[in-house]
């Protein structure tokens, strides 16, 4: 891709350089497009943190070939940085993990505790982890794990609220991190790995009656939103 030419390698990234690739990626892949451009904006307001200092480390990442900005559509990460930001995500989704399978968190208070554990851990931690958890493919939320060279396996699932009505669907990941919504969301029995049905899909973005086993929900459109889905096998 063009505009490659890092001068950092991945051990001198700082830990603020991988949060940025790693939020950036998060970014593009909500909008189902892991290499589309996102804006600057977006990302001030995911991290919290001033325009100005989104600029600045912006022109950092870009000086060392791990995003492009192109002006009037916004930033978008380089081959080297997408890769980064998958090592970044797999140690996060590692510690997600392993809080869930060995340590009994439910999954809608590990968020949290997973980016502060994860920018210290070193890789060796990080795998031991990993193992102790059963070596999982998938987070607490379903998203994949990625590979410790910074791949992922290609993704075949589409949001719930683009999905056929009276299809067998299996739920793949859901793509919020706000406790109040993961919490409510298993309530519901909306968790990866369920199946269900769309019963009915009110028009103009209106809620659907889904079957989840033998019980009947409904639900916003929005929140169909946050779940990604695939045919059941």
């Amino acid at each position: 891709m063009a505009g490659e030419s890092p001068s950092l390698t991945s051990a001198d990234l700082s830990r603020t350089m991988r949060d940025y690739l790693a939020e950036i990626y998060r970014l593009a892949d909500r909008a189902d497009d892991p290499t589309s451009y996102i804006g600057t904006s977006a990302l001030a307001d995911l991290l919290d943190v001033s325009p100005p200092a989104v600029n600045r480390m912006v022109t950092r990442l870009r000086e060392n070939g791990l995003l492009e900005h192109e002006p009037y559509q916004g930033i978008r990460l380089t081959d080297s940085g997408r890769q980064e930001a998958l090592k970044q995500l797999r140690n996060h989704r590692i510690v997600e993990a392993f809080l869930v399978n060995v340590m009994g968190f439910a999954w809608h208070q590990v968020h949290e505790e997973a980016e502060r554990m994860s920018q210290g851990l070193s890789d060796i931690l990080v795998e031991r982890m990993y193992h102790m958890a059963k070596e999982p493919a998938h987070c607490p939320h379903g998203e994949p794990i990625p590979l410790p060279d910074g791949t992922l396996p290609e993704l075949n699932d589409e949001l719930l609220s683009a999905s056929a009505p009276n299809i067998d669907l299996e739920i793949t990941r859901v793509r919020t991190r706000e406790s109040d919504r993961l919490e409510y969301l298993a309530a519901l029995g909306l968790t990866p790995g369920k199946h269900l049905q769309i019963i009915h899909l009110a028009p103009f973005n209106g809620p659907l009656q889904l079957k989840v086993g033998t019980e009947y929900r409904i639900i916003g459109h929005n929140l169909a939103e946050l779940i990604k889905v695939k045919p059941a096998v």
